[in-house]
Order: C-alpha cells, then sequence, then structure tokens
C-alpha cells in the first residue's frame, strides 16, 4: 500500500478544518481538487474515508485514524524543517503572524524593517485577527504567531497546545473631552460621568469592570465601542470619558483629548503566543525566534516615545 504523503495532508486539513470548503481555502485550492485529493487517496489505502451519506463531510472511522496519522506527519515535518534551519547561518522561510490593530501599526510593522534587515529571507505576512478566532487559527496551524491582549490582572488561560511569550506592557490611562469645566481629577470623580466603554469581554471593557468595583462606583456605559480611534473621537467630541492604552496615544495630535492623572487605572499585558512543539516543548522554531526578538526591540522602543507623547498631551 502506498500513500502520497501530500494527499495525507489534506486529509487532515479537512478533518481539523471540518469540511472540504475550509481546507481548500486554507489550502489554497479548489474544493474540486481537495475532493479529487480525497478521492485518490481513498483508492491508495482502499478504503472509504469520507461519509458521503450526510450533508456536511465527515470521516469515516477509517479516515479519522489516518487522519491522525496525518497530523503526526505535518507535525514531523515541520519539525524537520525549523531543525535544518540549525545548518544554515541564513533563516529563511514564511511566517504569518495575527495581530490587532494597534500592535500591527506600533510592534509589527518596526518587527518588519528589522527582520527585512537582518533576515531577508524571512518572508512574513500580517493577518488582522486577534481574540479568540486569531488564537484557534494558531491552533488549527493557519498563523504562526499571535499577539494577544488581556487586562493585566486577569491571568491568561493556560492551554495545553500554546505558549505564551511576553511582549509588553501597555498602562491604560483615562482620557476626558478638553472642552469640559469639570475634567475628572480622580477615582470619585468617575461615577457621575458618561462613559465610552469598550467591550466587557475585551481588554479595556475588563478594566472598567475592574476599576469600578474596586472603587465602589457603577459606570454609567453610554456608548460601548470596541476600536481605539473611534472611542477616542468620541472622548475628543465631548460625548464622555475612556479607558485607554497607552499605544493608542501615540499619534493623537496634542490637545485632542485630556490625558488625566488619575493613578491606578492597571495597564493590559501583550504577549506572542505560539503552538507548543512536541520536540522543542515550549521553545519556538528559530524563525519565530527571530520574529519575536524583532517584536520585543519595537517593544523597548515604545517607551521613549511614550515619555515624549505624555509631555505633548500634558496631563489634565
Amino acid at each position: 500500500m502506498e500513500i502520497d504523503p501530500r494527499r495525507l495532508l489534506v486529509l487532515h486539513e479537512v478533518a481539523r478544518r471540518g469540511g472540504v470548503m475550509r481546507a481548500a481555502e486554507a489550502l489554497h485550492l479548489t474544493a474540486s481538487a481537495v475532493s479529487q485529493q480525497l478521492a485518490q487517496l481513498e483508492r491508495e489505502v482502499g478504503l472509504a474515508l469520507i461519509d458521503r451519506s450526510q450533508r456536511r463531510v465527515a470521516l469515516t472511522p477509517a479516515g479519522r485514524v489516518l487522519a491522525g496519522y496525518a497530523e503526526r506527519v505535518e507535525e514531523e515535518l515541520g519539525e524537520a524543517r525549523r531543525e535544518l534551519t540549525r545548518f544554515t547561518e541564513l533563516l529563511a522561510g514564511p511566517v504569518t503572524i495575527a495581530a490587532f490593530p494597534t500592535a500591527i501599526r506600533h510592534l509589527v510593522l518596526p518587527a518588519l524593517t528589522t527582520l527585512a534587515e537582518r533576515h531577508p529571507q524571512v518572508t512574513p505576512r500580517v493577518h488582522e485577527l486577534y481574540g479568540a478566532p486569531a488564537l484557534q487559527e494558531l491552533r488549527l496551524g493557519g498563523v504562526d504567531l499571535a499577539i494577544t491582549e488581556q487586562d493585566a490582572d486577569r491571568p491568561a488561560s493556560a492551554q495545553s497546545s500554546t505558549v505564551s511569550h511576553p511582549l509588553y506592557v501597555d498602562e491604560y490611562r483615562i482620557v476626558a473631552p478638553p472642552g469640559w469645566p469639570d475634567v475628572p481629577r480622580d477615582v470619585t470623580d468617575l461615577g457621575g460621568v458618561p462613559w465610552i466603554a469598550g467591550p466587557s469581554d475585551q481588554a479595556c471593557g475588563h478594566a472598567l469592570n475592574r476599576l469600578a468595583a474596586l472603587h465602589g462606583f457603577t459606570p454609567r456605559r453610554v456608548h460601548v465601542i470596541e476600536e481605539f480611534p473611534p472611542a477616542l473621537a468620541m472622548v475628543a467630541a465631548g460625548h464622555g470619558v475612556a479607558i485607554v492604552p497607552s499605544l493608542a496615544l501615540l499619534e493623537l495630535p496634542a490637545g485632542e483629548v485630556v490625558v488625566t492623572d488619575i493613578p491606578s487605572v492597571g495597564a493590559r499585558s501583550l504577549n506572542v503566543v505560539t503552538r507548543v512543539s512536541r520536540a522543542r516543548s515550549g521553545e519556538p522554531g528559530p524563525v519565530q525566534a527571530v520574529v519575536i526578538a524583532a517584536l520585543r526591540e519595537a517593544a523597548d522602543g515604545l517607551v521613549a516615545r511614550l515619555g515624549e507623547r505624555r509631555q505633548a498631551h500634558g496631563a489634565g
């Protein structure tokens, strides 16, 4: 029995993506091409691997067994490629980075410049994806690294299949409209003001919940905005106050909002998450490692920039 390992990897993609269409998108093939590969694999092994009696594609018991071996084959091939980089001074290969907008602008872009200068054969691809979908795509192998955010007060949930590498601690600031006669000066002033809040399941939303619980006030959430640019625009227009990370203020014109001196607001933790490898345990592969190093270098450069911006904005 001869089994073409390329067809075996197609079966694995169908199994982990849950269907032919999604597997075709991940493999950059047509659905017809994927179906043909599966049919040929069935002829090679002499067994039905796909249950076609259901509307949704499902694997037969034999298909599930073979897909398990396919996963091991794919992982071993990945490890072989990573190990071979030890025998050359030149790191090379594609690497896909999932990140959210502020991380792309202030961390990923500088890191891409560093990688182009030091490792020109590494070919990064940036995918704007964050939260649970980014981690799911990381586990499925669609991306190689994911930059995540979470309120620093909230411990990261442990995942056996991934490992988190610390990147940057981004302090929160409370911002207010510049035209307000009574800009909040202390945490005791925050209970009666209108809030432009982040969603409760995201880092800034959790930070507001934590701050309110700690100081015993109920925030009046007038607006719920996910992205920082529109939230800051609403603050500037006088619609309320907001908690934003310092990175969100880097390119905001001085005087656009009042950055208050209210202390102990907290911070969000930015991390780079990679898949766990059986051969390397929690250690990233060589290409991933140079990407993480470039991202950390970009994070180190933010300290001076943030200091300059704080002086430009001036605290209210």
